[in-house]
């Protein structure tokens, strides 16, 4: 049995932009009745954005850190054509289909690194994690780390995973390390990397992995620019994460380093 079970649920209402985000993601309620972040497949980084989300934040949650519930979103051709503001509005219409949803969480706060330590262990998994899926999206400037109910909630990995935006060469990036970990906001916090490591060896293994990749829907993985099929570029995402994790004392070595 897959122990990654995504729901599906459709957009019932379009409440309010959340104009921090550069691609403009909304606050939006579902048939379940709950509030979500959406995140739509018409935005600047399209599909690919969507499954660096899924795949990011499911990796996070198999490692034990704390990520709002992804769903699948059904967005149907309604919105668009009530909606006054045209970007939102051209938004809405190229986004009309399948997109990714994140569980909102209410009077929740960005993570402030000045005022707010966490625990070294948890920094060091977040920072490991990020290494893995070259997440560049994880600085002073940019946390995406919520604090919620007390706890740290990782938030946007949209921007991980970037050798997928040029098919042609990602596998030059199998033998990469992560040198811009040196701009982690966690990674001063970071003492337990050794630590995180037998963790994240652990807790990811092959199964984990191909359930992760194989819950990316198959329209997500079809683009007129890829020459790549949906299995190969499934099997590329597997090869890739499985690299960094093979190489995890070389990317623990380049944080301390960087620290």
């Amino acid at each position: 049995m897959s122990t990654i079970d995504i729901r599906s649920v459709d957009v019932v209402q379009y409440i309010q932009p959340l104009r921090e985000g550069g691609s403009l993601p909304a606050i939006v309620k579902a048939d379940d009745e709950f509030l979500y972040v959406l995140k739509f497949r018409g935005a600047g980084q399209g599909k690919k954005a969507l499954i660096a989300e899924l795949i990011g934040g499911e990796l996070a949650r198999a490692i034990g850190l704390n990520v709002p519930e992804l769903v699948f979103m059904n967005l149907d051709d309604s919105f668009s054509k009530t909606e006054p503001d045209e970007e939102i509005q051209d938004l809405l219409k190229f986004s009309v289909g399948l997109n990714l949803g994140l569980h909102f969480l209410s009077r929740a706060i960005t993570y402030d690194p000045v005022a707010e330590k966490i625990s070294s262990e948890t920094a060091s998994k977040v920072v490991l994690l990020d290494s893995i899926i070259s997440n560049i999206d994880r600085t002073a400037k940019n946390t995406n780390l919520l604090k919620w109910n007390k706890e740290l909630w990782l938030i946007d990995h949209g921007a991980s995973f970037y050798f997928h935006h040029n098919w042609a060469t990602w596998k030059e990036h199998l033998d990469r390390t992560f040198p811009l970990v040196k701009n982690h906001v966690l990674l001063e916090q970071a003492l337990h990397l050794k630590e995180a490591s037998k963790e994240i060896q652990q807790k990811i293994n092959q199964k984990i992995l191909e359930e992760i990749v194989d819950s990316i829907p198959e329209e997500w993985l079809i683009n007129e620019s890829d020459s790549m099929s949906p299995k190969e570029m499934r099997a590329a995402y597997v090869e890739f994460i499985n690299a960094r994790i093979s190489k995890i004392d070389a990317l623990v070595k380049e944080a301390e380093d960087a620290r």
